[in-house]
Order: structure tokens, then C-alpha cells, then sequence
């Protein structure tokens, strides 16, 4: 692999999308530590080493995927975020809206087009999105808790709330267009790659972070424990993501003038974890809603007594229960609208493609959502597994959450992004007669 590396770099071409990507990379770390104006940073940086001890996880998601830049309220606090939103909605109404899924089966022109519908929704769920962020801030609700949360927004002035949410709202299209960049000119998956960066950030300090606050041989055990744990966690998740179920498939010969056509046998690949790091972000968004409501509910209000005592610390039993069921439902759900049995069989139809052994056409779209409900038990159980380890099995270490390094959404994330990268690369050096990374 180191060989394959250092060959990459050896050629020109590739050299240059490497070296432009790790450009990218580095201007999008510095826009995360510039603050947004109108904010008291010394505040800032004292609310937030509180919150990193008090282990807040209630903008947890959010600020994991913008690399810490959300509570430092920085031009990308918002980050790369408010595009995954926007995305996944097109990708819902796709299969609702019929405008839409005409689009999406004109080829490249309506992808085209509705990758530009996703880039208006970014930003109007970018304007959405940083307006909430600034008035939790400016109300102090960002930080519960801390003695000078109602000192970070001085003033709160029209024009200074105008100006942040303005701010923000250019740092995600300015986020968008970064990754973009890396798409066109880059190694492409510019935002995955993004996404990939912003959560390997805060791997060091949450690392350093359990070693501190362990007491076994000044906190190296516990350290060394943590790793060993995420080294088998990522083999673990690197075998069930390549994991999928290979239909055979079968096309007839045909006959077209003096040429024959058809006679290849092929397959269909069904992933096991066919739904990816979808159902978990679902369902963690899902379950921040009651305890970002309760934040702006009543001091002596019941009901967020007992939201915040069952589904914000997260090591309850109400929420680890809620957590894994919502995740194997929409696991299930995405899986649903993201893979349509009928359409399959009728294409396979059309050119006249047979699974061995299954009639063509109604018969072969039941065999494939039976095959295709069947995978998908195990891999929804497994993604409820993964997302729950911090919380089940690494709570003795630096009181770990839903954020933990090796937990989560985020070894989901990091594992999937660097393996679909590595084979573009490899899949770029093999042009070249390279050997590539994956052997």
C-alpha cells in the first residue's frame, strides 16, 4: 500500500489532484477556526471547555460534522451539514414527486438539474439553520449551564444578528463549492471527503481526552484499551460494509442482423448494510429534537424534567431502546425508497435478463424484496450495534457518548469515505499498470 502511495504521488497528473485536494483540505480547516463577527471568542472558548466537561451532546451531531467548527461559531460552524439535509430530502421527494424521478432517469442533464434544486435547499436550510443557531446562542441556550453563555452574542442588534446568519449561510456555500472543487479537479467525492475530514479532527483531541481523564498508569491503559477496541471496530465494519448478497443474472443470446448479442452472465450486488450511515443520522436527529425543544421550554416544566433526565445524557435505558429501534426502522425505510424490486426486474425484462431458476418479470421482483428484506435484518441490527457501542460498552472510558471516536456515526463515516477513496485512487493507478491499493 505505502508503494502504491508513494506511485500515486510519482505521477504527475495524480500528483497534482492530490496535492489540489490537500489544499482544499487545509483551507477548509483554517475557515473552521476563523469566528463569525459579533461574537465574544474568549466567551466562546470558556463556554466551550465547559461543555467538553460537562460532556454536552445536545448539538453533538451537528458539531461532529462540522469539526467542532458549530460550538466555536465559526464562518463554517454550520458546515457540510445542511447539504446531507438537503440531499437526503431530494432523495425522499425523488420517489414521491414525479417531476423528480422523471429527472433522475433523463441521465446526466436531470441530475444536473437536481443537483441544483439540492444546492438552493442547502442554502435556504443553511439561512434556517444558522438563524436557530444564532438566537440559541444569543438566549444562552447554547450552553447551558455556563456562567457567561448570555455574553457571547454582546450585542444583539438586527444588524449583527443579520450579519452572522449571513456569514454562516456564505461559509456553507462557500463549504459546498470547496467540495465541488475536489469533485471537478480533485480525487473526487469532494464532499465525503469533507464530511471524512471534519469528523477525523476531533479523533486526536477525544483521544488525548480519555487519556487524561483515566487513572490507570497516568491514563495509558485506558488509552491503549480505546484503540485496540477501534481497531477492531473499523476490521469489523470494513468486513460487513464489502459484505453483499450476489444475485446471479442471465441474459439471453440475441440475434440483430448477422451480430448476437446478449449470453453474459452477470450479477446483482445487494449490500448488506445497503441503507449505509443514513438510518443512524435519521435517528440521532430525530432524538435531539425533544431535547433541543425542552432547552427553550420552562424551568419548572415536567416535561423537560424528564426529557432531560431519560434523552439527553444518553445512557439511559428509554434512549438506547428508542436509539437501535429507530435505526432498524429506517435502516428498512431507506432501503424501501431506495431500492425499487419492480423496476429492477422490469429493466432485467426488458433486455432480456433472468435470475436462474426465477420466472421473468412479478415472480422475480418478489424473490428480489425477499432476498432484499432478508439482508437487511442483519445489516439494521448491525448498524444498531455499532451506533450503540459507546454508550454500552465504552462508558467507563472518559464517560463516552454517541461522539465517541470509535462510535457511531462517525466510524461509519470515516471507514466508508476512506474505502470508497482508496479505490478511486487504485482505480486510477490501474489505468497506468500501477498496482493499486486493494489487492
Amino acid at each position: 500500500m505505502l508503494t502504491a502511495f508513494a506511485r500515486a504521488f510519482k505521477t504527475p497528473d495524480l500528483r497534482k489532484k492530490l496535492l489540489f485536494t490537500l489544499g482544499i483540505i487545509v483551507l477548509y480547516r483554517l475557515g473552521s477556526h476563523v469566528p463569525v463577527p459579533g461574537i465574544d471568542y474568549q466567551n466562546v472558548q470558556f463556554c466551550v471547555a465547559q461543555a467538553q466537561e460537562n460532556n454536552n451532546s445536545l448539538f453533538g451531531l451537528v458539531n461532529m460534522f462540522s469539526g467542532g467548527a458549530l460550538l466555536q461559531i465559526t464562518i463554517f460552524a454550520l458546515g457540510i451539514m445542511p447539504y446531507i439535509t438537503a440531499s437526503i430530502i431530494l432523495q425522499l421527494l425523488t420517489v414521491v414527486i414525479p417531476r423528480l424521478e422523471a429527472l433522475k432517469k433523463e441521465g446526466q442533464s436531470g441530475t444536473a438539474k437536481i443537483t441544483q434544486y439540492t444546492r438552493y435547499l442547502t442554502v435556504a436550510l443553511a439561512i434556517l439553520q444558522g438563524t436557530g443557531l444564532v438566537a440559541t446562542a444569543r438566549s444562552g441556550a447554547l450552553f447551558s449551564g455556563c456562567q457567561v453563555a448570555n455574553e457571547i452574542v454582546p450585542d444583539q442588534s438586527i444588524f449583527t444578528t443579520v450579519v452572522m446568519v449571513v456569514t454562516m449561510t456564505a461559509g456553507t456555500a462557500a463549504t459546498m463549492w470547496l467540495g465541488e472543487l475536489i469533485t471537478d479537479r480533485g480525487i473526487g467525492n469532494g464532499m465525503s471527503i469533507l464530511m471524512f475530514i471534519s469528523i477525523a479532527a476531533g479523533f486526536p483531541g477525544s483521544l488525548w481526552a480519555i487519556k487524561e481523564s483515566g487513572t490507570l498508569a497516568k491514563g495509558w491503559i485506558e488509552f491503549g484499551t480505546v484503540i485496540v477496541i477501534g481497531f477492531v471496530m473499523v476490521g469489523l465494519v470494513v468486513f460487513v460494509e464489502q459484505a453483499q448478497r450476489r444475485i446471479p443474472v442471465q441474459y439471453a443470446k440475441r440475434m440483430i442482423g448477422r451480430r448476437s448479442y446478449g449470453g453474459t452472465s452477470t450479477y446483482i450486488p445487494l449490500k448488506v448494510n445497503q441503507a449505509g450511515v443514513i438510518p443512524v443520522i435519521f435517528a440521532s436527529s430525530l432524538l435531539y429534537i425533544p431535547a433541543l425543544v425542552a432547552q427553550f421550554s420552562s424551568e419548572t416544566s415536567g416535561w423537560k424534567t424528564w426529557v432531560e433526565s431519560y434523552f439527553v445524557t444518553g445512557d439511559h435505558p428509554y434512549y438506547i431502546t428508542a436509539y437501535f429501534l429507530l435505526i432498524v426502522f429506517f435502516a428498512f425505510f431507506y432501503v424501501a425508497i431506495s431500492f425499487n424490486p419492480e423496476e429492477v426486474a422490469d429493466n432485467m425484462k426488458k433486455y432480456g435478463g433472468f435470475i436462474p431458476g426465477i420466472r421473468a418479470g412479478r415472480p422475480t421482483a418478489e424473490y428480489l424484496s425477499y432476498v432484499l428484506n432478508r439482508i437487511t435484518w442483519p445489516g439494521s441490527l448491525y448498524l444498531g450495534l455499532i451506533a450503540l457501542v459507546p454508550t454500552m460498552a465504552l462508558a467507563s472510558f472518559g464517560g463516552a457518548n454517541q461522539n465517541f471516536p470509535f462510535g457511531g456515526t462517525s466510524i461509519l463515516i470515516i471507514v466508508g469515505v476512506g474505502l470508497e477513496t482508496v479505490k478511486q485512487i487504485e482505480s486510477q493507478l490501474q489505468q497506468r499498470n500501477y498496482e493499486g491499493f486493494l489487492r
